[in-house]
């Protein structure tokens, strides 16, 4: 844009609306066009001497009024706030940002309010340094939440790498063949790679050893394990465009990100494989979503199969809404997807009152609940507990819950709302999503107290909590 020009569409439509005048009309008691005021107005021409003079002359307007003196304050803040490196990578032009000014100023300053507020936040947790490490470690998300964010702005649903391995599947008869002797007989003869059974006091799942094309795998890993290392392995010598391609377009911000996104990535096509998505969908609603029969149907996990059931996003084949989580004993969340309304906190530990945390008192056991979120959401929520060892009686024993759930809507298509009152108030659990940010005010678990809220302490009684919250 060259200098000097007076874009100031925004200030001459304004003007125009105030005096409730069409555009035909305030066009011709300037002078000039219908369509050159329109192009005055949506910033695509600049207004010339004369019709400024007009300006003045017809609607007594003061010229210095509606000169550029406050655009260009509120440009130079702008440009100030998109140097900052956290906008690294994008560089609109001077041209753009003229744009957004003129037509958008209420957006400009929001954008530099925000980004002010980074400032003074980024500032304030560099005074901690000394106990909390570098401040940019918590101005920008690890590389694990990246990824994780990424399968979930994308509904944790990958389309191309879903129908490629959906027409491997096909190909080779799964399930209706046994998925893991199935896949051992493909690795060899498509690639001439071997299954080793890895040797005693090796602690892997898998090892690839590219020189000997030997598939070394943990012979004391359940067989749907093995199964799943096998279509990883698929996954890493026949998917790397489709992957790399993916990677790319998710513009991580670390090389680490990358490479944990190509694992889970891989991960999501040995899924796709050992559970194709039309014959799975098909199976999930003729078994209303009994997991252990469909783990039985397609030799899988618990965790595979509901898994596979929160990536059920095909357009115009979609499953059941349902949320899926993992949690270990401490409360961390450490898988998450919803597909319903339910969304998990980002930080802190899982609601207290959910059934998953019971899980861990009644292994091998899945346990129901009706629930309902602060939002007057209900759910049927089910849960059961995991535990997985690579060795004997000295393994170590990992342990963990897995909660798969729906909104209720749809509870039942599922075999775990057979016996429950969906219809009693009553028979609805009051659960949060995190305390930090739960409404209830009685909750008898709560562990802090919910973010911006004021609190009363009354020093002559004292309940549950020791504080009162409005």
């Amino acid at each position: 844009m060259a200098a000097g020009k007076l874009y100031i569409g925004r200030k001459v439509r304004e003007l125009r609306e105030a005096n409730k005048i069409t555009q035909a009309a305030f066009a011709e008691r300037l002078g000039i066009s219908t369509s050159y005021l329109n192009q005055i107005e949506n910033n695509q021409r600049p207004v010339s001497a004369a019709v400024l003079l007009s300006l003045a002359e017809k609607f007594q307007i003061d010229i210095k009024s509606i000169s550029a003196g406050d655009n260009d304050r509120l440009l130079s803040a702008l440009v100030e706030a998109l140097a900052d490196p956290l906008f690294e990578g994008y560089s609109p032009s001077l041209q753009e940002l003229k744009l957004v000014v003129q037509n958008a100023p209420g957006f400009a300053h929001s954008l530099i309010s925000c980004h002010q507020a980074y400032r003074r936040n980024s500032e304030q947790l560099a005074s901690f340094d000394d106990q909390l490490g570098r401040a940019s470690a918590f101005a920008e998300p690890t590389a694990y939440e990246e990824v994780r964010d990424f399968f979930h702005f994308v509904d944790n649903y990958i389309h191309d790498l879903d129908i490629a391995a959906e027409r491997l599947a096909v190909n080779l008869t799964i399930p209706e063949r046994d998925a893991g002797a199935v896949l051992a007989e493909y690795l060899e003869s498509r690639h001439g790679v071997r299954i080793v059974r890895a040797a005693p006091g090796e602690e892997f799942l898998r090892r690839y050893d590219p020189g000997s094309r030997a598939l070394f795998l943990n012979p004391y890993s359940p067989a749907a394990t093995r199964t799943f290392q096998m279509a990883f392995q698929i996954a890493a010598m026949e998917q790397q465009a489709n992957v790399e391609n993916i990677v790319k377009r998710a513009e991580f911000r670390s090389v680490e990100a990358a490479e944990i996104c190509r694992i889970g990535l891989q991960n999501y096509f040995a899924g796709a494989l050992v559970l194709p998505y039309q014959t799975f969908v098909s199976t999930a609603k003729d078994l209303r979503h009994d997991l252990e029969l469909l783990a039985a149907r397609f030799g899988a996990s618990l965790e595979q199969v509901a898994h596979r059931l929160s990536t059920l996003q095909r357009p115009g084949l979609k499953g059941i809404p349902v949320f899926f989580a993992t949690i270990d004993r401490a409360g961390n969340i450490t898988k998450r997807h919803s597909g319903a309304k339910l969304q998990f906190a980002r930080f802190g530990a899982a609601c207290p009152l959910w059934n998953v945390h019971q899980a861990f008192e009644v292994p091998g056991r899945l346990i129901r609940q009706l629930a309902e979120t602060p939002d007057g959401v209900r759910y049927l929520s089910i849960a059961t507990e995991v535990s997985k060892t690579g060795g004997g009686y000295r393994a170590p024993r990992r342990r963990y819950a897995i909660a798969l759930g729906c909104e209720i809507s749809y509870a039942k298509d599922f075999v775990y709302a057979d016996g429950l009152d969906l219809t009693s108030r009553i028979a609805f659990e009051p659960i949060g999503i995190s305390c930090r940010i739960c409404e209830r005010t009685t909750c008898p678990q709560r562990a802090v107290p919910p973010l911006k809220t004021r609190l009363k302490v009354d020093h002559y009684s004292r309940s549950i909590l020791p504080y009162v919250i409005p």
